[in-house]
Parts: structure tokens; sequence; C-alpha cells
């Protein structure tokens, strides 16, 4: 669930502009992510961002159905469920009355990995801190290491933004659709790995957007709060 796609150039892919395009051109499954996506798409519209939406017309089993790629200075939101089981089974593994502001939290997370390389913050951190690396790591193993830490802070990041948005769009959902992350969190659960958001998410039990503030300012207060050694 939710990566983000560091090259694009292997992608081979519709790109749409507006929810009109001609239903041929998608399946029920694209359909209905993208009918839930939709507020965001508007959001990110609205805030002239420059996100692309891309669907994928060749089958892409185990991929990511949902994920973010950044390519010439703009953002695109890749749809891969042709020939992908996890695309549906995604959808039905989720309660019918939170599909909707799931599959919202879900394409904000994306929003927050597109915010983060508008800004030239990918895999950096705020001024003032710094990644801890263990001295007794082979250079190599430092290598893969320190890349796994950092794409752990970006999922950490894109998760607030994520229940930032759900906090300002579904306030009554917000409990339910925060349990539903931690337990996508926990499943297969290697702690410190790429997916490993929990120590974030804690802290957002109770909530992190503020009303004076946008969904990605309130994302990185909580996200620098939950900034530590081993993260």
């Amino acid at each position: 669930m939710w990566h983000s796609i560091s090259a694009v150039a292997a992608i081979v892919a519709i790109a749409l502009a507006a929810p009109a395009c001609r239903a041929a051109d998608l399946t029920a499954t694209e359909t209905r992510w993208l009918k839930g996506a939709w507020p965001v798409i508007e959001f990110a519209k609205e805030a002239r961002l420059p996100l692309d939406i891309v669907v994928q017309p060749q089958p892409t089993p185990g991929a990511a159905p949902l994920a973010l790629a950044f390519v010439d200075g703009r953002c695109k939101l890749v749809l891969s469920m042709r020939g992908n089981p996890e695309a549906q089974a995604t959808l039905d593994r989720i309660a019918p009355a939170l599909l909707a502001p799931t599959l919202e939290l879900m394409a904000a997370h994306e929003l927050g990995h597109c915010r983060r390389y508008l800004d030239n913050a990918w895999q950096g951190l705020p001024a003032g801190f710094v990644a801890s690396v263990p001295d007794n790591l082979s250079p190599a193993t430092r290598e893969d290491y320190v890349a796994m830490k950092a794409q752990r802070r970006e999922e950490g990041y894109g998760d607030l933004v994520g229940l930032a948005w759900t906090q300002l769009r579904h306030p009554e959902r917000y409990a339910a659709l925060h349990a539903w992350l931690v337990g996508e969190r926990s499943k297969d659960l290697i702690e410190g790995s790429h997916h490993d958001t929990l120590a974030w998410l804690r802290l957002a039990e109770r909530g992190i957007a503020r009303p004076d503030s946008s969904i990605f300012a309130a994302a990185a207060l909580v996200w620098a709060a939950g900034l530590g050694p081993d993260r």
C-alpha cells in the first residue's frame, strides 16, 4: 500500500485530465479508486499543485495500487490496478461506511509525498535534526539502512497528512480511520522498516489538524515531534 515511485521511465500510462474521462478508458476498480480520491485531487487543483493522474494500462501484479511519482517538476498520482488483484482486495478489506474517507486518506498520503518533492525536501530532515546510523554497519549495509530510514520518515509524514485531511474533512470518522491506519501499518510489521510509522501514528491518536494551518503544516509539526534517533 502506498509507495513513492522514484522514477517513471518505465511507466507507460494514460494521463487523465478530469473525471469526465470516457468510462471505456477505465476499469470499474480504477473508477472506484478515482471517485474516492477525487476530493483530494480537486483540493490539489485548487491549491495549484502540479498533479497529474496516471493509469497504467499494462498488467502490474504486485505493485502498490496507488503511488506517487515525481517527473520534471510534476507529481504523478499513479494507479497500477490492471492485472493487480490487490487493487480490488484493498477495497474489499475496507468497511463500506469507511470506503470513501479511506480512499481520500490514501490519496492525501500521496499528496504529502508530492508536497515534500515540491519543497525539495524529499528524504531530508528539518534543520537541527541529524539521522543516527549504527557504527557497526558495513558501507553497503549503511547505505541501505540510511535509505530505509529516510523512506520510513517520508511514509510517516504521508500518513500524518492523510490524518490531517481526515480530521478536517471527516472529523466524525477520525477515530475509526486512525484505527484502520494503525491496523494497516501493524500487519506483518518489521519494526523500524520502511512502513513502520506507528511512532507517528501514536502521536496523532487524538488528532493533529489545526484550523489555522494547512494539512501539510499540521503534519510537519507532529512529524518533527516524532523524529528521534531511531527514526
